[in-house]
């Protein structure tokens, strides 16, 4: 049995998939507080079978995603609002692809979500109250994304380099020398959850299950 993992230590690192004017590469790197909706569910198809009255036929449906919502520190940094205003224009729409890594206690990559196709739909400004305490103005993003994957890390972020350019169409490539294979398929079990939420400083839950038979 492997151990088991904390909820406070991860990074994230989004680029955009074409080059959007006035946003660098990469899009955002690692400095968020939290990170919440890496999720896959499969919805079943029921059929009922005629004479048979004490059960009941699941097929395989379609799978969907829920939204991926990240929220930092505001900084004057405005690439993710950027992306979101010009990137969503009709004509212009631009994707991103992205990698959150899961970090041990020592800071090592122990696994990756590989994110594929995502696209801005919700940005946040915090509200702001003249008030004397030293509260940090914190920023919500919020994204769909066309496909996730459990990958073995290494690809992007601690190991491979924040900044390296990346493919997720065809498994995990890596640019700037080396590759990860992104072969994980999600082609069964009902539910797939990788944990509630990653957020910094939140307390350690081991509650979080892989239902999917097999990657």
């Amino acid at each position: 049995m492997t151990g088991l993992l904390g909820v406070f230590r991860f990074e994230v690192l989004l680029d955009l998939d074409d080059p959007l004017p006035g946003v660098t590469s990469p899009l955002c790197d690692g400095a968020f507080a939290e990170c919440d909706g890496l999720e896959l569910t499969m919805q079943p198809a029921t059929v009922e079978v005629g004479g048979v009255n004490d059960a009941q036929v699941h097929l395989i449906g379609r799978v969907t995603g829920a939204q991926l919502v990240l929220r930092r520190g505001m900084t004057s940094d405005l690439q993710l609002w950027t992306w979101f205003t010009q990137g969503t224009r009709p004509g212009s729409v631009v994707t991103a692809h992205g990698q959150v890594t899961v970090l041990t206690a020592a800071g090592d990559p122990a696994i990756a979500f590989a994110l594929d196709g995502c696209l801005p739909v919700r940005i946040k400004a915090p509200g702001l109250q003249a008030r004397g305490d030293q509260a940090v103005a914190i920023e919500e993003l919020a994204l769909v994304y066309r496909s996730l994957r459990a990958v073995p890390p290494g690809g992007l972020g601690a190991v491979g380099g924040i900044g390296a350019s990346v493919s997720l169409s065809a498994g995990l490539s890596v640019s700037g020398g080396g590759s990860v294979s992104a072969g994980a398929s999600f082609s069964a079990g009902a539910s797939f959850s990788a944990g509630a939420s990653f957020s910094a400083g939140a307390s350690f839950s081991a509650g979080a299950s892989a239902s999917i038979g097999g990657f």
